[in-house]
């Protein structure tokens, strides 16, 4: 849901994935999304997801470059995650089972996982 103002409605209570992971996901799914679209999908502001992929970037998980006015994502999925409890899982583990939960819920394609590098 989206405020009249343009901001996405914040969900209210704890969940069991971090904007980081969300935002990872959804940039998986599409590594040409806008920042709106990324922010409408995730229940974020823009500037939330600015920052956030400025975060991924800074620690190697994503990489972007300039494609004319919009932007090309790419996912390094061999990066491991950061928390010493997800010791040895990589970023393609996670957004495997992201991806088949999207499936899941959707009932849509199952989306190739990202190529080292990125597509």
């Amino acid at each position: 849901m989206v405020a009249s103002d343009g901001v996405p409605e914040p969900h209210t209570g704890w969940t069991f994935l971090t904007s980081h992971a969300r935002v990872l996901a959804s940039i998986a799914d599409n590594h040409s999304a806008r920042v709106r679209d990324i922010a409408a999908r995730c229940r974020l502001t823009e500037r939330a997801v600015q920052k956030i992929i400025s975060d991924l970037e800074r620690d190697g998980y994503l990489s972007r470059t300039r494609n004319g006015r919009s932007n090309r994502y790419s996912i390094d999925p061999s990066k491991v995650l950061r928390h010493p409890a997800e010791a040895g899982l990589t970023v393609a583990v996670l957004l495997s089972v992201l991806a088949r939960d999207e499936v899941e819920r959707t009932g849509a394609a199952s989306p190739e996982p990202p190529a080292p590098g990125g597509p």
